[in-house]
């Protein structure tokens, strides 16, 4: 599989790499600046930072944070760059806070028109990452960041300045509160009128409860996981809570090693390690731990930023033989602080490493080689808050949360591909019952969720097999939002004994679970893909298992004309929406990454232009 990764990516890698290391050539950029600019770059620098900020002789990190008091995940980070810089001057180093990143929340704006901007946020977010590392100020950086598209875009933008060292720095997950299965369970009664609002608020409430990401297993926590099998957390890092001496101790610690690998001789280019490698080793672990399948989209543009080409083949292909070795909800009724408690990454790690289904010899900002990875992180002195690494977990300490690679859950992975007249899409299997995974049945198609909600609290989808193909969801059509306020009456109908799945070009939660889903669908209707000639009463197939996506009049459909219309730019307006017109009319495809950067490096895209 790399193999062909690595000949595919030939042209495109090989330009990455030539332009980074151009970049690094030119040595500390702060050396090169003229004074005034220079001087701009420090005024505000006090005491001995400033006088070393102006010789240019210690490695001066940029602090670029996703910092804000309203979301849980990012509310930690409000005390960490005094805690950075403190460390960073204690190992010889500068660093100052560069610049923010937004931070949107998917589980507040779920169903709310600000969702249609959720997406486009990871592009955003790319982009003010690069704004912050302009200055030519810096020699490394220290990236603070964990949900959903904060972690993809703070990667992608860092890429951008792939010659520069980068170490990201988690804030850990919330204590457990209400189980995952009992908060579904009451939206679920909710939307079927059993239980009032007030109900189901006590129960969001006492799940989400506390600072800390969210405790199931969405696509914040599959960020989290990803960074440290990729070698860009430090090992065992990921799921220690905030506020606790050790989560504090290693960040110290991350600030400390960011020094080391940013010093000239020993430097470690972001660029450099995240490659072939280090992305098949991220599909292996999102497919084996049964992860988000919105990485299926961040993988992709996370490797085209770096110049690989990864495509949703790649990973139908690893999926069919790397074991589902992990069932945190909405796979099982673990959280993600009962996996970390089951022996979490380091045993995730070995397992897969001793199975022969990771590479070991990669790059990582703890030194060469991933099975430092295996190490869990431990006080040795707790006043003096320092870190040692010790190999603790060589067993899981729940087989029904965690299990080695000869005794999988399931011989293959979380994610399948299933493609067909209807277009090439996505279905996360590994919280699929048996039964579930494959229907034929009618179609009923809507252009909006909320007709699909309407239908259902008025009893239209009651007592039928159904397949709901919600279309014009896609990126170019609205931002591709989530819709996973479909699911509590998806799992009602299901559990009443009805057969129903969605097929949409739209996207689902990280944590989309029990009901058959073909997400991400492309070509996507806004842009005349299939689904757009998708008329009620089609008999669809979908067959996760089989990779199948079909219907049944496949023949007479191919000359149909498309039905229903995506929104109009009239349409599309508030809630900030007409800012980011020009994201929907550049964004390329869900199978490309749904990014709007181009995945030609910019100089051969030039050279195109001046040969034509």
């Amino acid at each position: 599989m790399t193999a062909r990764i690595v000949e595919r990516s030939s042209a495109t890698r090989s330009s990455y790499l030539s332009r980074i290391s151009a970049a690094a050539d030119r040595g500390p950029a702060r050396g090169r600046l003229a004074c005034a600019n220079l001087a701009h770059g420090f005024a505000a620098a006090e005491g001995e930072a400033k006088t070393q900020l102006r010789r240019g002789q210690k490695p001066n990190l940029a602090i670029v944070t996703s910092y804000n008091d309203m979301l849980s995940a990012h509310q930690p980070y409000a005390d960490y760059p005094p805690i950075l810089k403190q460390a960073v001057i204690r190992a010889g180093g500068i660093a100052q806070v560069a610049g923010g990143v937004p931070a949107m929340c998917d589980g507040i704006t779920q169903g709310r028109d600000g969702m249609q901007l959720s997406l486009f946020s990871r592009d955003v977010i790319a982009m003010s990452t690069a704004i912050a590392l302009s200055h030519d100020m810096f020699d490394g950086a220290l990236l603070l960041g964990v949900c959903d598209k904060i972690v993809p875009g703070l990667l992608m933008g860092a890429l951008s300045f792939g010659h520069l060292p980068v170490v990201f720095v988690p804030a850990g997950p919330m204590a457990s509160g209400l189980p995952n299965k009992e908060k579904a369970r009451v939206r679920q009664l909710y939307a079927e009128g059993k239980v009032d609002r007030e109900a189901l608020l006590d129960a969001e409430a006492a799940s989400y409860h506390s600072a800390g990401t969210c405790t199931f297993y969405g696509t914040a926590n599959s960020n989290q996981l990803l960074m440290e099998v990729m070698g860009l957390h430090l090992p065992g890092s990921s799921f220690i809570s905030p506020d606790t001496p050790l989560r504090e101790a290693l960040t110290r610690e991350a600030a400390a090693r960011a020094v080391a690998i940013s010093k000239y001789d020993d430097r470690v280019p972001v660029g450099e390690l995240v490659d072939e490698r280090t992305i098949v080793n991220a599909c292996v672990a999102l497919l084996a731990s049964g992860g988000s399948t919105n990485h299926t989209l961040h993988l992709v543009a996370i490797a085209r930023a770096a110049g690989i080409e990864l495509t949703w083949g790649d990973i139908a292909d690893l999926s069919a033989v790397v074991p589902l070795l992990a069932r945190i909800y909405p796979n099982g009724a673990a959280d993600i602080n009962h996996f970390h408690a089951a022996g979490g990454v380091p045993f995730l790690v070995r397992t897969l490493l001793d199975a022969g289904f990771l590479h070991e010899d990669v790059r990582t900002i703890a030194g060469p080689g991933l099975r430092r990875y295996v190490e869990e992180p431990v006080l040795a002195d707790v006043g003096y808050g320092t870190v040692v690494w010790r190999e603790r977990t060589t067993r899981s300490l729940d087989d029904e949360v965690l299990r080695p690679a000869t005794d999988p859950f399931a011989g293959d992975g979380g994610v399948k591909m299933v493609t067909g007249p209807l277009g090439s899409g996505v279905v996360k299997t590994s919280a699929l019952k048996t039964k579930h995974r494959a229907i034929s049945a009618r179609a009923r198609v809507f252009d909006h969720q909320d007709d699909f909600l309407t239908a259902f609290h008025a009893g239209d989808l009651d007592g039928r097999n159904f397949v709901a193909v919600i279309r014009y969801q896609g990126p170019a059509a609205n931002g591709m939002p989530e819709l996973h306020k479909l699911m509590p009456a998806l799992g009602a109908l299901q559990d009443r004994g009805q057969k129903v799945a969605i097929v949409t070009d739209g996207r689902l939660s990280g944590a989309s679970g029990k009901v058959l889903a073909a997400l991400h669908v492309t070509p996507e209707a806004a842009h005349g893909g299939p689904l757009a000639k998708v008329r009620n009463g089609d008999l669809i197939h979908i067959d996760a298992d089989q990779g199948v996506l079909d219907i049944a009049t496949a023949d007479e459909f191919a000359h149909r004309l498309p039905t229903g219309f995506a929104p109009t730019e009239e349409q599309w307006v508030g809630t900030g929406r007409e800012l980011f017109s020009v994201f929907r009319n550049a964004v390329g495809p869900a199978d490309a990454g749904a990014t709007v950067f181009p995945a030609v490096p910019a100089e051969e895209v030039a050279d195109e232009r001046a040969t034509a």
